[in-house]
C-alpha cells in the first residue's frame, strides 16, 4: 500500500505542476498578445470627408462602407459616379473619425453632410 501512496503522490504532484506551468505560459502568452494589439494601435480621431455608402430601405439604412476622400468636390464627383453605375445610397459628409494609414476605420459620428 506504502508504493501505491507514493505513486500517487508523484501523479498528484505532476498534475499539479503541469496547471501551474499551464496557467503560467497563458498568462504570458495574453502578456505578449496583449503588446501585439496595443503596439497596432487604434489611430488618431480626426475631421475628414468621407463618401458613405449606405444599403437598405430608405428608412432603415445600414452604413455598409465609407472611404476617405481629400477635399468636398472630388467627394461629389465619386458620388455622381457611383449613384450611376449603383442602386446604393451614397452621401458625402463631414465626419468626426478614427484614421490610420489614409482609411478610416471607424465613424465616431457625422457632423454635416454635404
Amino acid at each position: 500500500m506504502s508504493k501505491f501512496k507514493i505513486i500517487a503522490f508523484f501523479v498528484l504532484g505532476f498534475i499539479v505542476y503541469k496547471v501551474f506551468v499551464a496557467v503560467k505560459d497563458f498568462e504570458v502568452g495574453l502578456d505578449k498578445r496583449i503588446e501585439k494589439v496595443e503596439a497596432l494601435g487604434i489611430g488618431e480621431e480626426e475631421e475628414v470627408i468621407g463618401l458613405m455608402m449606405y444599403l437598405g430601405d430608405p428608412e432603415d439604412l445600414l452604413l455598409v462602407e465609407h472611404l476617405l476622400v481629400k477635399n468636398r468636390s472630388k467627394c461629389l464627383d465619386m458620388k455622381k459616379n457611383a449613384e450611376e453605375v449603383s442602386n446604393a445610397y451614397y452621401e458625402c459628409a463631414k465626419l468626426n473619425a478614427i484614421v490610420k494609414d489614409g482609411k478610416i476605420i471607424t465613424v465616431v459620428e457625422e457632423l454635416e453632410v454635404l
